[in-house]
């Protein structure tokens, strides 16, 4: 057996969300083993990489994203090898998807493990977020068994009656059940008696395509939501993390909260930071139909400059693949079109684009795209590169720009959000488990290697990587 890394990086600047290093990284069975001293000598490997002094950052991890998801009668369609694959293209070596039940007649478990099948085909990591519809007296046992198989998340809707969402009494439950075992609870926050009345409103007055859209899920629905689930949250001392967040409100009720010691945690997406609800006047209206949906563009700018200066935790993608006939089957009714846009690819590139542009450093960029992720998530050997972490890892040039083209993606549909638009922070070289599976003579797909992440229990997580973060810090 060789007794040389299998390889490595040198000449590369480091950059964590706490700081950055010049050294030559060092990986051995899908581990970083060293951040070696960069005035030496690289060490030999079996493979080196020259990073020529690019910046080197531990590949994202995107903590919300829809794969092979069931919803009504719209699936989309994608699967795991789809977007995993899509995932290492765009710099995201980790991926969270949801076990959402299909029906009435399937459990949150079963959900669970029926993704957990489907992402046997991953080419990235996967874990798994949970999610409960309603409540009945198998649910706690349910939801022991979930974190038994390392899934501690479980997601539940506020709106979306009649499919996916859950009333506020079983909210309430299974936040009570997620304390008793150290989970988090994920919610998507959008009050529903509203947005239902406003789109009843909409729909009288013949206002009710997709160029409305706006204008039926107000500002108003998001962070009433959120206040009242921050009250739920008080009131059973549970952990809680809101996704997509689209308002500065909604976030300022979040850090509100915080300031009074509450474990609540706010994500957003790089669309709600970047696209505004002009959007719904623009030739192709169905490419931005998701929910919430866009904002104005002096809410973009607010969220934008909350998200710069930390407010906001983490950047998912809320990946969706939909295409664009399911998209226009019913762009005269948005209560009968399926909401949700393609990004896993493109996330890192809008992400950074966007962060820096509004005044955040890289650092800032690796906290909100890899390292606020990981930990939130309680997902060990993820975020960071230091000895020990998995060797997750994107080379990328922080001047290089590029422009989106939405048909030369590899998301599987047929559209991008984003295209035309030109970004910086594209990946050159992404490392996946020690495999490079992107450089520049394209990608090397590493087949089904993708593993099912067990995750931490919530507190315990963040107390080991607070005492660990000390520990660093005194060498």
């Amino acid at each position: 057996m060789s007794q040389q890394p299998d390889l490595v990086i040198s000449n590369a600047t480091v950059v964590n969300s706490d700081g950055r290093r010049a050294a030559h990284i060092v990986v051995r069975d899908g581990l970083v083993t060293d951040l070696a001293d960069a005035a030496r000598p690289a060490p030999a490997a079996l493979r080196t990489i020259d990073a020529a002094g690019r910046l080197v950052i531990p590949g994202g991890v995107d903590g919300h994203c829809h794969v092979a998801q069931v919803t009504g009668r719209f699936r989309t369609l994608d699967d795991y090898r789809t977007t995993s694959t899509a995932a290492l293209w765009g710099g995201t070596t980790t991926i969270i998807d949801f076990g959402i039940p299909r029906d009435a007649q399937e459990t949150p478990l079963a959900a669970v493990l029926h993704k957990k099948e489907l992402a046997t085909e991953s080419r990235c990591d996967v874990a798994l977020h949970g999610a409960v519809i309603s409540w009945n007296e198998t649910v706690p046992w349910q939801l022991e068994q979930l974190a038994a198989e390392g899934v501690r998340s479980v997601k539940m809707y506020t709106t979306n009656r009649g499919t996916t969402m859950a009333d506020g009494d079983t909210i309430l439950k299974v936040m009570r059940e997620m304390v008793r075992l150290d989970g988090l609870t994920y919610i998507h926050a959008e009050h529903d008696p509203i947005i239902a009345d406003c789109t009843e409103q909409h729909a009288q007055d013949g206002r009710i395509g997709i160029g409305h859209l706006h204008r039926t899920r107000p500002e108003l629905a998001e962070e009433t939501s959120v206040k009242e689930t921050l009250a739920m949250a008080e009131y059973t001392g549970a952990p809680v993390y809101f996704v997509h967040q689209s308002t500065p409100g909604a976030v300022d009720l979040v850090s509100d909260a915080r300031s009074r010691g509450l474990e609540a945690f706010s994500e957003t997406c790089p669309h709600y930071v970047t696209l505004d609800d002009s959007v719904y006047g623009s030739a192709f209206p169905e490419w931005f139909a998701c929910c919430p949906p866009m904002r104005s563009a002096r809410t973009v700018a607010a969220l934008r400059e909350r998200l710069a200066t930390g407010a906001i935790h983490t950047m998912s993608s809320d990946h969706s693949c939909y295409d664009l006939s399911q998209k226009r089957e019913r762009t005269d009714d948005v209560r009968a079109m399926p909401h949700g846009l393609p990004g896993v690819e493109t996330r890192m590139p809008v992400t950074f684009t966007a962060m820096t542009g509004a005044g955040a450093s890289v650092e800032d960029f690796v906290e909100a795209f890899s390292a606020g992720p990981a930990r939130i998530n309680a997902v060990p050997g993820k975020g960071r590169i230091a000895e020990g972490f998995d060797a997750d890892l994107v080379i990328f040039d922080p001047a290089e720009e590029r422009t989106v083209d939405g048909a030369n993606l590899h998301m599987g549909t047929d559209f991008s959000p984003f295209h035309g638009d030109v970004l910086a922070g594209w990946p050159a070289v992404v490392v996946s488990g020690g495999r490079v599976v992107l450089d520049g003579q394209g990608f090397h797909d590493p087949g089904a290697a993708g593993r099912f992440l067990a995750r931490n229990g919530f507190r315990q997580h963040q107390s080991a990587t607070t005492a660990g973060v000390a520990h660093a810090a005194a060498f």
